[in-house]
């Protein structure tokens, strides 16, 4: 399934970027390769960032991540005899994309900021090329584009037949700029707010055959629209589910 060409502009000189940042090629001591790396201040962003499904946090999560326990597998219905189709409107870094694919699910993802979903691009590309990653990674399809506006058109353009669909918007801003991780901060920059969370809701609510599913801090109120039917609680954050009918059926 995997299909990581997806109208992402191929010459990343071309995508716009905030003052400071900028797309490189930096070298993968691990892998022996380049990867592809958003780079800033270091002081005001981190370190750069790239996405890696091979190693690192990843590689740890698909070892020793707690399978089909995990919260995020557990809102999305995966269960013994259940592997929903799923995709990931609000994609990021791919993180629980990976996590779901991993576990057996079909997943497209969509992600609205062009140099994000280039380093996802890059990212897929590097772990479909690597044998203990060739076989999730082929299980992910990417596009790039704006689910609060045309879910359902990125989604037709797939083929794809989403029975979940995944949320995780922009949690809300916290005045207190030192309790913002600077990869968020730098998401930030590059997303805004996520202002339109309540119509990216409506959108999946529309496309999804049996489940919207929204990540949310455990002590934020609800995405403004229909309330959810239950919801799983972590830690630090929860998951709203709003479901249509049963996945076991």
């Amino acid at each position: 399934m995997s299909d990581v060409e997806s109208g992402i502009e191929s010459d990343i000189d071309k995508i716009a970027l905030p003052d400071g940042l900028r797309l490189v090629q930096v070298d993968d001591v691990v892998q022996g390769d380049k990867r592809l790396a958003l780079v800033g201040d270091e002081k005001r962003y981190g370190k750069p960032l790239s996405v890696d499904f091979v190693a690192g946090k990843a590689a740890h999560r698909r070892r020793f991540g707690g399978g089909r326990g995990q919260l995020v597998a557990k809102a999305c219905g995966l269960a013994k005899g259940v592997t929903p189709s799923i995709v990931d409107a609000t994609a990021g870094l791919g993180r629980d994309a990976f996590v779901l694919a991993g576990l057996g699910a079909q997943v497209l993802l969509i992600e609205r900021v062009a140099a994000i979903a280039a380093l996802l691009q890059d990212g897929l590309q590097r772990a479909a090329r690597h044998s203990d990653t060739a076989e999730i990674a082929a299980r992910m399809m990417l596009r790039h584009g704006d689910a609060a506006q045309s879910l359902a058109e990125l989604v037709a353009s797939a083929h794809f037949m989403p029975q979940v669909i995944h949320l995780d918007p922009m949690f809300p801003h916290r005045e207190k700029s030192a309790l913002v991780k600077k990869e968020m901060r730098l998401f930030r920059e590059l997303a805004g707010d996520d202002n339109d969370a309540p119509r990216l809701l409506e959108a999946a609510l529309e496309v999804a055959t049996h489940r919207v599913v929204v990540k949310r801090p455990r002590k934020a109120p609800p995405i403004a629209g229909p309330a959810p039917q239950h919801t799983l609680e972590g830690k630090t954050s929860r998951y709203d589910v709003y479901v249509h009918r049963s996945l076991a059926r």
